[in-house]
């Protein structure tokens, strides 16, 4: 039976940084708690304890990552679980959350549907913030300035895990170093342009990561509830399990060369 944001009690983890390998673990181990019953629905916010380039599901490493950039700049490369592009991480630039639901909040949905409803409170937050954003299919957060974040999803069991990373700030020169983005097609011009596709919440806000964040879950609380939580034991066992037998494998990374 389809629910609604408010049938569900709503809980918020936001603790210390996370490598990423372990983020990568945490939406896995989470989703599954929500999707056995032993865990509320989750809306996390991450901390990023060191850069990282999180690539697609089912994306090519080779093609995505310059292996060279990546060491020069000692970005650490993932793959997460979840479809869509390569994502360019650096921990005060970025901001990332997930939220792990119950599949009955998005019964009967598409997934574009499903897109736009699980990033509705968040366009919400920015506009309060002065952006005006909207959802541009099929996955990513866009304002007149730019692309503001993109998202990926992946239902599982009777859960749903949607997680979005958003540009606060980004180095446009060392990201074009680590990431091949069409690179031997760029023009100086092309390349410019490139890097202005992604608009920082920043330069959109004038306000620290921080205050946006709060926002943010201001945003969530007022619309749909929502109570501060803490990851357990067990929990955080199960992800570092995932850790070394999956996302901080070279099979994992490497999944498809």
């Amino acid at each position: 039976m389809k629910t609604q944001w408010r049938d569900h009690d709503w809980q918020l983890l936001h603790g210390a940084p996370c490598s990423p390998a372990l983020h990568m673990a945490l939406d896995e181990a989470i989703t599954d708690e929500v999707a056995a019953g032993r865990r509320a629905p989750t809306l996390r916010v991450w901390e990023w304890a060191a850069s990282a380039v999180v690539i697609g599901r089912f994306q090519s490493l080779r093609n995505e990552v310059d292996p060279d950039g990546a060491q020069r700049h000692a970005i650490e490369v993932v793959r997460r679980v979840t479809g869509g592009g390569a994502m360019f991480i650096e921990p005060g630039n970025t901001i990332t959350y997930s939220l792990s639901a119950p599949a009955s909040l998005v019964e009967g949905m598409s997934f574009e549907q499903s897109y736009a409803f699980m990033d509705a409170w968040v366009l919400d937050a920015l506009r309060t913030l002065g952006i005006e954003a909207w959802y541009q299919p099929l996955n990513d957060i866009a304002s007149r300035s730019g692309k503001i974040a993109g998202a990926a999803q992946m239902r599982r069991g009777k859960a749903v895990l949607h997680h979005v990373t958003m540009a606060y700030d980004i180095d446009a020169t060392k990201m074009l170093e680590v990431l091949r983005i069409g690179r031997e097609k760029l023009s100086d011009k092309a390349t410019q342009s490139a890097v202005k596709r992604v608009d920082p919440l920043r330069s959109q806000t004038g306000l620290p990561r921080e205050a946006v964040i709060a926002r943010m879950v201001e945003t969530f609380r007022a619309q749909h509830g929502l109570h501060e939580d803490q990851l357990r034991a067990d929990e955080l066992a199960r992800a570092q399990d995932l850790l070394q037998d999956k996302f901080a494998t070279r099979e994992w990374t490497a999944l498809v060369p």
